[in-house]
Order: structure tokens, then sequence, then C-alpha cells
């Protein structure tokens, strides 16, 4: 565990948040204080510590994501180094005594959010690295002197509950970045029946003969030219209430190779199409961190998975495919596969009684387009996307409302089926994915869909992320889930 409480005899390293405006044990100047940076401090003895100095910026405008990004940076910090670990130090006035209910919530939120971000900073993607490869993440002490808010139990606790949320999340990282020649539709299927093995999951995984039975023609039609067969993998998770809350379903698209299929994609570098299982992780992320946390929630996970290959098998366009609702598709681009096997995944979730729908998907380059690698472009039910902006502002998951533009709709019509795939231009690609799926979705069931497109992995690295995969998506579904059966 990267995080201990009171175990370090002599710290290696002190690490210090430094704010501005505020006094510093050490001579920093203001500039030195601002988000993101570090300044180290060298003791001029062995004898001395040294010290690694984070920038937080003005107290006033902290957000627990600002806190979370500046462990991240800690850590990181400290791993460029090469350094085994350090002591954090407690900046600012000392609290009372007998600090109030809202002193020890801020407390806890603070030091949850630092601790979080610690450990996310301290994933690296290691697997297949030999002579580079780093050994041993740096680990935090924290001093339970520095926080009488709680005891030694309840400090625990709290970063009991940010590993949980950031091993959930690094569960979602290590998928998404995972080689094609080790994670396919059939190890997918695997891993997660092993990831949920012996804990309170109920799973269920449909295929061939049973994919055709349910009419999910969807994938089948996508997956036809991979030698692996797709699948939808059902997961059932219950808190303590069981069957009194409503049904959430989350649901998440796994191609875990999209080549585009007939409509096949080129390029100098196309490795990032192994990313393209990226909304999958993050509802296999989230489902992971709600077990770890035992949440009382009623949550379904719905992910669809599928190899999108050329093949002499493989699906050719203008197909069209049948729906279990009624609805017929044209396969006009092979290559806007992910919104055929969603459609399959919503009609399920409904005949399952869910009450609410959260699609997740890295669907269009057109919403990184608009939104950049930053933000996630959210449609559907307004309700349901306020709640998961305010959470997502909250947890650095962030998403930024979309609108669905019913008179965009035109570019669906197809001359031989009821609906094609993909709009007959090349503009507001994001908008005509989402009404597009909305047609799937039923009149009972609250729905929103979410484009990760962008936000699946970063090209550098960033706060408390590595290049790579963000396991984007984990904690703000597992969010959305533990609010919505509070409210409920």
């Amino acid at each position: 565990m990267p995080i201990t409480i009171d175990k370090a005899d002599r710290a290696d390293v002190l690490v210090i948040p430094v704010y501005a405006g505020e006094p510093c044990r050490y001579p920093i100047r203001e500039e030195k204080k601002r988000p993101g940076t570090v300044t180290w401090m060298y003791g001029r003895s062995e004898s001395e510590a040294d010290a690694v100095c984070i920038g937080m910026g003005e107290r006033r405008s902290e957000t627990p994501e600002r806190v979370r990004r500046a462990g991240g940076t800690a850590a990181r910090a400290l791993w460029l180094e090469g350094r085994s670990g350090g002591t954090l130090a407690r900046s600012g006035r000392r609290p009372a005594e007998e600090p109030d209910d809202a002193g020890k919530e801020a407390a806890a939120e603070w030091l949850q959010a630092w601790t979080e971000g610690w450990q996310l900073g301290a994933y690296r993607f290691d697997k297949y690295r030999g002579a580079t490869k780093t050994v041993g993440a740096p680990v935090l002490d924290l001093h339970s002197d520095d926080w009488p808010e709680w005891g030694p139990d309840e400090m625990a606790k709290i970063v009991g509950e940010a590993q949980h949320r950031a091993e959930g999340t690094n569960v979602a990282r290590d998928w998404v970045n995972e080689t094609p020649d080790a994670l396919n539709p059939d190890t997918f299927v695997q891993w997660t029946k092993e990831l949920f093995k012996d804990r309170p999951v109920d799973v269920r995984v449909y295929r061939g003969q049973e994919l055709a039975d349910r009419g999910m023609n969807g994938l089948l039609t996508v997956g036809a030219g991979s030698v692996h067969e797709p699948a939808l993998i059902e997961l059932r998770y219950e808190g303590r209430s069981g069957s009194e809350l409503p049904l959430l379903a989350l649901v998440g698209k796994a191609i875990t190779f999209d080549m585009g299929g007939m409509n096949a994609k080129t390029g100098r570098d196309i490795s990032d199409a192994r990313m393209d299982m990226g909304g999958a992780a993050a509802v296999v992320g989230a489902m992971d961190i709600l077990v770890r946390l035992g949440a009382d929630v009623r949550v379904t996970a719905l992910i669809a998975v599928a190899d999108n290959v050329p093949d002499a098998r493989a699906t050719l366009p203008s197909s069209v495919i049948r729906y279990p609702n009624g609805l017929t598709v044209q396969v006009a681009n092979t290559d806007g596969e992910g919104r055929l096997v969603l459609a399959d995944a919503l009609i399920h979730a409904a005949r399952l009684g869910a009450a609410q729908a959260i699609d997740i998907a890295t669907l269009t380059g057109n919403v990184g387009d608009a939104l950049g690698l930053g933000i996630a472009g959210i449609w559907g039910d307004a309700e349901m996307t306020r709640e998961l902006v305010d959470i997502g502002e909250r947890n650095g998951e962030r998403l930024w409302p979309m609108p669905l533009m019913d008179e965009y709709e035109s570019e669906l019509k197809s001359h031989y089926a009821d609906l094609r795939n993909v709009g007959t231009s090349t503009l507001a690609g994001a908008i005509v994915a989402a009404l597009f799926i909305r047609r799937f979705v039923a009149e009972s069931m609250g729905w929103v869909h979410i484009d990760m497109a962008g936000t699946v992995q970063y090209k550098q690295d960033v706060g408390y992320a590595e290049a790579g995969a963000t396991g984007y998506g984990a904690r703000l579904l597992a969010d959305y889930a533990i609010r919505y059966a509070k409210r409920r």
C-alpha cells in the first residue's frame, strides 16, 4: 500500500503543500506556489531531510481536484527522483483541539483527495518494460499528530476509501493500456470473470446462439470479422437494500480493437485503436470500486464486447441490421460500430427493468475536436446530466452538457432502412451519434450518453495521470451510483 500512518521513523523526504500568500518553513518565492509547481530543497547534511514543496495556489480557490492533482504531482516528483517515499507535512493553521463537524468534514475531504491523488500519481503501466522498468512505487507516510480531527483508525478509513477508488481506477487504466495480443473479446470475458470471482457480483455472459436468440444483432454484425466471437457481459451487484432500490444500468462499449471493419482505418500509427474499450473499462472500474466500498446500491453493468476488424466474413457496408425494438439500421460505415453494440445493451437494460441507464463510450473523434482531451461530452436527461456534471467537477472527471438537436436526425435518414448508423455529412458527428443511440432507449428509462473518446488517454504526464490511459469514468460512475441510491 503506498500510504502508511505513523510508520516512518525518519522522513526520507518531507512533502510540503505550499499556499500562495502563506508562510512556509522554506524560503519559497510566490511564483513557486502556483498549482502544479514542484520545488526541491536538499538537506545540507545527511541528518537533514530533503523536502519537496508542492504548489497549491490560493487556499480560497482550492478544490478537491486541485488537491488531488497536487497529491499526484508529489508522488510523481518522488518517483522521478528515485525516492522510496516521503512524509506529508500538513500546511497552514493547526485546527482547534476540538474541531467542529464542518472542520472535520473539510479536513477529511482534503486528506481523502490528497491520498487518492497520490495513489493515482504512483501508477505506472510497466508490464512490458525490461531495462527501463521502475521497481516499487513511492510510499507516503502520514503522522496522526498532524490530524487531531481523528484518531489513527478514522484516518485509516479515509485513506482506505481513497485506496479503493484509486485501485478501481487503475483497473480501468490497466485494461485500456493493454496490448491487443493480450486483450481481446475472449480474454475480456475471462478477466471480468476473474476480477469478480468470489465477490458479491453475479456474472452472466451471452455469446453465440444466446445473442442470436435475444436479437443482439448489433454485436453479431460488428464482431463477424473477428476470430474472437462477440459477447454481452451482464454484471449484477446489490448492496444491503437489495431489490428495494431502483435499478441503475451502466452500459459500456468494449471494442477491444477498432480497425474500422471493412471501412478500415489508415494511418502511420493506429495503436490507439486498442483503447476503444475505454467505456467498458470505466464500467468495470466503477463496479470494482462499488464492491470494494460495499456500497448500498443496485447496479447492473452491461458490457458489449467485440473486435471490429476486416475479414472475409466481416459485415459489408450497406448491410442492414434488424433490432428487437422493430428498428432496422443500414450500416453505411462499418467504423461507426460503437453505437450498433450500445443499441443491443440499452435494449437489454430496458428488458431488465432499469430505471436509469448511463452509456459511456469512446464513440467519436468529433467530441475530441470540440472539447479536447480534458472533458467529455454528455447528452440526455437534464437532471441526470446536472448530477453527473456536479460530480465530475468535484472528482476531476469533468463533463460538458451537449445538445440533442432534433433537426439533426435528418442526417440518419436511410433510403434502405429506418436509420443509417452514421450521418450523411462530416458535421456534428458526436451529436448525430447521440441521436442514433437515443432511438434505442425505452421511454420508461432515464438515460444519458457520455462520449469519452477524448478523455480516455493523455498524450503526456498530467497531474496524477501518466501518458496513456486515464481510467476516466470509473470514479464518475461509482460516485453517481452511490448518490443515486442515497437519494432514493
